[in-house]
Parts: structure tokens; sequence; C-alpha cells
């Protein structure tokens, strides 16, 4: 039976150690928001709460539901979230597997292209100037049509499909009687649970905190998303504040608390969207990046 010498021991305790620091580094903030979105708000500013709630109060989430705004951005961002991932999803499914397959020819020239993406861009102006051309300004598309393809993922997904799915399962498959497109539905994608799964989360997170592609290409308010609305709740009343001194000490305590509350209601989604890929996101991490 192996038995651990001292120095093993203690580098296990130094390592347990700084994985109960890191832990509590990143604990705390995400505490300290939610007890602060349900603590009075006099508690949360004087700095008597500092990390369970004071004086419980579900004020600043009653106020965040009869904001017509915010209700308005949140099925704005949903929208956007779900139909970006699934186009996000279907272009990089269909640019990966083709440039995985041994047999295409000219797929390194085609990769060549896309990895230059990564370093050259036309830059915000030409991307503006083309959106406005293609009749997209102040619509859903412009949030999601832009950035329907990242490079990066590409690559990751072409690298597991190479390193995960043996080539010799899609031959018999087309010695069967498969085309390519079956190859892909039947064979290809079920065995690609992993790596679909952090594309989906990837691709999830990146619309559902995106702000800036909305404060480009929209100016109608109907179509902002939670981002914008919750910029303009952190951003702009604190310049309000720092213009007006004929605010209340009530005013001021009202926005301290919605915005805590606004900043639960926004993360809210994508924390209860991980633990249901944890399983796959660490394996198709793994499989997908480090291999190839």
């Amino acid at each position: 039976m192996y038995r651990e010498s001292i120095g093993d021991r203690i580098v296990g305790i130094v390592f347990a150690f700084l994985l109960v620091v890191i832990t509590l580094c990143v604990l705390y903030p995400l505490v300290y928001v939610v007890s602060a979105s349900v603590s009075q708000p006099e508690a949360v500013v004087t700095g008597r709460m500092w990390l369970l709630p004071s004086g419980l109060t579900w004020d600043g989430y009653a106020k965040i539901l009869h904001n017509r705004d915010i209700l308005t951005g949140y099925g704005n961002t949903v929208l956007y979230t779900v139909v970006g991932t699934a186009i996000n999803l279907a272009m990089t499914i269909l640019a990966a597997y083709p440039l995985s397959r041994k047999d295409f020819v000219g797929r390194g020239v085609i990769s060549g292209f896309l990895v230059f993406t990564m370093f050259f861009s036309g830059g915000l102006i030409p991307s503006y100037l083309l959106v406005r051309s293609l009749h997209l300004l102040n619509t859903m598309w412009a949030m999601v049509i832009p950035g329907a393809v990242s490079v990066w993922n590409v690559i990751i997904m072409r690298t597991f499909f190479q390193t995960s799915i043996p080539f010799e399962v899609q031959e018999s498959a087309v010695m069967d009687g498969c085309n390519n497109r079956q190859v892909l539905i039947r064979i290809v994608l079920p065995l690609s649970l992993p790596i679909i799964a952090v594309m989906v989360l990837f691709y999830s997170v990146g619309h559902w905190n995106s702000y800036f592609n909305a404060l480009i290409y929209l100016n109608d308010r109907a179509k902002f998303p939670l981002q914008l609305i919750l910029r303009e709740i952190l951003v702009q009343e604190d310049m309000s504040e720092m213009q007006q001194s004929t605010l209340t000490l009530d005013n001021i305590l009202e926005k301290e608390i919605i915005k805590y509350a606004a900043i639960v209601v926004a993360n809210l989604p994508i924390f209860l969207l991980y633990p249901f890929l944890q399983k796959y996101f660490v394996k198709g991490m793994l499989v997908g990046a480090i291999k190839g």
C-alpha cells in the first residue's frame, strides 16, 4: 500500500488551503450581492450588512417586477440568447465538421482563412456600414448575425471531431449507405454531446452578457436587451447622482437596493443553466482543447 511522504502531505495541505481561499474569494461576492438584494438598504449603505441579510425585504425585486423596461429587456435577452445560440451552434457545426474530415480537399487553406480573421478584422466602422447596408439596423438580426460564428469555437469543435470520433466509424457508415448529412446527424452529433454542451454554454453566456452590439445597432428602446437596461441603471444613474444635489436619502437607498436585485435577476438564468451542463462541460473542454 502506498504511503504518502511528509513532503506529499505538506503539498496536499497547501493545495487544500489555497483551494479553500480561492473558493471563499469567489463565493463571497456572490453571497454578498444576493444578501444585499434582500437586505434593508440602510444596512447595505452603512456597511452593517457584510455577509448575511440584514432586515429581510423583497422591495428590490418587487420594484423590478413592476419595471416595464426591465421586463421587456429580459424578454428580449431571452429571445436573442435562444435564437443566437441556435444560429451559432448550427454554423459552428457546419464549419467544424467538414474541416475535421481527412477527405475534404482544401481544408488547410480554409482553416488558414478562418484563423486569419482571429488576428485581423475590419473594425467597428466597416462592421457598422455592413450591417446598415444589409438593412439589419434596429432589428433582432443585428444582435445575432454579425457574431454568428466564433473561429475559436470552430477550432475547438473541429479538434473534438478529429480526436474523439474515429474516422473509421464515419467510413463504415458511408459503406453502409450513409451520405455526409446522415453521417453528421446519425453518427457525429450523438457522439458529440460534451462539446455541444460546451458550445451552448459559451454562446449563451456571450449573448446573455452582450450589450455593445445593442448599443451600436439598436435605437428602439423596445428592442433593448436586459444588459443595456442594467447599464442605464448602474452607470447613468450614478452620473445623474453626481450632477444632481436634490436627490433625497430615500431615492439613493431605493436605487441601491434595485441595483443589487437587478444583478441577481440578470445572472440567475446562467447559474441555473450551468449545473445541467457541468458533466459535459469538463469533458468537452479537456477533450476538445488539449488534444490535437
